[in-house]
């Protein structure tokens, strides 16, 4: 360091004892010029390289140190890459969740107990009511193929296979319902999975009619034309097209019921071979995120939700409020958890064991700057069905966009309802009054959709909150808006059921011994 210096100081000695040969203006005075800012004012700056060192080959000192540059957290910036604050955010989350959990494990001990989920399954270890609710529901499945081979022969009539249709949809949705709400040995949650599984099946099946009577409007107008060659999935194996009526045959059905679709098509596009590793790791998420779920709920969620009680008895609000705010953290991540789970893990290993080449389960939801955006994109299964055999029919039949809307927001409305009412035998109206708070607003969306996502219509089951997040949000707003609603919403419900159902079936007994 000291031979550096000294070699410095007589470079500079020599430079200055060495004649101008170009006046007062050349080299000379402008090297003259930085032995004076560096003998009393800041030391001069070197010209850097794109890595942030030292330029020595441009053989000159640089005068300016500024530039004309906006500070990085200021949006005429462009500057975009927050990963640390990010990083860091991560990590405060991860430390703030800690503290609470080890709270609740000093406060409550450990609550977790996988032999005590088997009860919220089997009340009676003899009586199995969900699964055989499940087994029956081949019936139905059964039915509607029937129906379908006689009309593709013309053994029955367009009005009267319509006829038997109708009759088999509003069984599958009737049956379980009063099998679920009449029978005491079903509990609440088997009953919730049975009414879920039959749900499935009556969007299948409604989209298995609608499939099979075009086709057959179309083979009406003009004689089927021959199969075309088969095209590659995937990039993979070729595939055998199919076309009507030769699609009816159990296989064809019970793929097209196992398949992680509400839509039905003749040929679906297919993957060429299924990936041992990927299905691997899809299982073993299955499984870890499985466990993590049940202890979560176990561990964090039963307690907050006990304590609540008590407030919502004496009414005491501020209690409630906070009582509400301590139950959105594991509501939310849960809620997170069991996304994953069934849309990635579970979706997409069914996906990998049945060849099924459509793996768009969901889009991207989380960079929602409105509620619409949201429902459009967090559950495209149903968002296609939706779009495919609801609103799209009745605007062909003439009716208005906003009837179309507002029917698919009920028909929505009433499906939430009958998966959360019916299983614990109570009509309270939280979820449909939920469904109401949120439904798609009239006007057009903020700024252009891309290409794909511009010929989708906008649908949403919520119009009040959906206008307000759309009207005075946008941008990053926009989207902490759909957060908020999100971490909030959810907890009101669930507090608002737990408490009915606490005061039904544990007070009311009470009260009448």
């Amino acid at each position: 360091m000291g031979d550096r210096g000294g070699a410095g100081g007589s470079r500079r000695r020599r430079t200055g004892s060495r004649p101008s040969i170009q006046g007062g203006s050349g080299p000379a005075a402008a090297e003259e010029e930085v032995r004076d800012v560096g003998a009393g004012g800041d030391a001069p700056v070197r010209d850097t390289d794109k890595d942030g060192d030292v330029d020595v080959g441009s053989g000159h000192w640089d005068l300016r140190c500024h530039r004309l540059q906006d500070s990085l957290f200021s949006s005429d910036s462009g500057f975009s890459n927050y990963r640390g604050i990010l990083n860091w955010c991560v990590v405060m989350l991860i430390l703030s969740n800690a503290r609470l959990f080890l709270e609740n494990l000093i406060k409550y001990g450990i609550l977790v107990d996988p032999i005590q989920v088997v009860s919220l399954f089997l009340k009676d270890p003899y009586s199995w009511p969900a699964l055989c609710l499940v087994i029956v529901a081949n019936i139905f499945a059964v039915a509607a193929f029937q129906v379908e081979k006689r009309l593709a022969v013309g053994a029955l009539t367009e009005q009267a296979g319509l006829l038997l249709h109708g009759v088999n949809l509003a069984t599958i949705l009737c049956f379980p319902a009063a099998v679920a709400f009449l029978l005491e040995s079903i509990t609440p949650v088997g009953s919730v999975l049975a009414l879920m599984v039959y749900t499935i099946l009556f969007l299948k099946l409604f989209s298995y009619r609608d499939v099979n009577l075009w086709c057959r409007e179309r083979r009406a107008g003009a004689k089927a034309k021959a199969a075309l060659a088969g095209k590659k999935a995937n990039g993979g194996a070729a595939q055998r097209t199919v076309s009507y009526p030769d699609n009816l045959t159990y296989r064809d059905l019970y793929y097209f019921l196992f398949a992680p679709t509400l839509c039905y098509e003749l040929n679906f596009p297919r993957s060429p071979r299924i990936r041992k590793r990927f299905l691997l790791r899809r299982l073993l998420e299955m499984l870890f995120l499985t466990q993590l779920q049940v202890g979560l709920i176990q561990q964090w969620m039963v307690p907050a939700i006990q304590n609540s009680m008590k407030p919502f008895k004496d009414m005491d609000y501020s209690r409630i409020v906070e009582r509400l705010l301590k139950l959105a953290v594991p509501n939310h991540l849960i809620w997170l958890i069991f996304f994953y789970w069934l849309f990635h893990s579970c979706l997409n290993a069914v996906a990998e064991l049945m060849q099924f080449g459509d793996r768009e389960f969901y889009r991207d939801w989380w960079n929602s700057e409105s509620i619409t955006y949201f429902w459009q994109n967090w559950n495209i299964p149903v968002h296609k069905w939706c779009i495919r055999h609801f609103y799209k029919p009745m605007l062909r039949r003439g009716s208005s966009k906003w009837a179309a809307r507002t029917a698919v927001f009920l028909a929505s409305a009433f499906f939430h309802e009958y998966l959360v009412s019916i299983p614990l035998r109570m009509f309270r109206l939280w979820a449909f009054t939920g469904m109401m708070a949120q439904v798609s607003s009239p006007g057009p969306p903020l700024r252009p959709a891309p290409r794909a996502q511009r010929l989708t219509p906008v649908l949403c089951p919520q119009i009040p909150l959906a206008w307000i997040v759309g009207r005075f949000f946008r941008g990053n707003y926009g989207n902490a808006a759909v957060w908020l609603s999100l971490i909030i919403g959810q907890p009101v419900a669930v507090l608002m059921y737990v408490h009915d159902y606490y005061v039904l079936n544990r007070e009311a007994p009470a009260a009448g011994t």
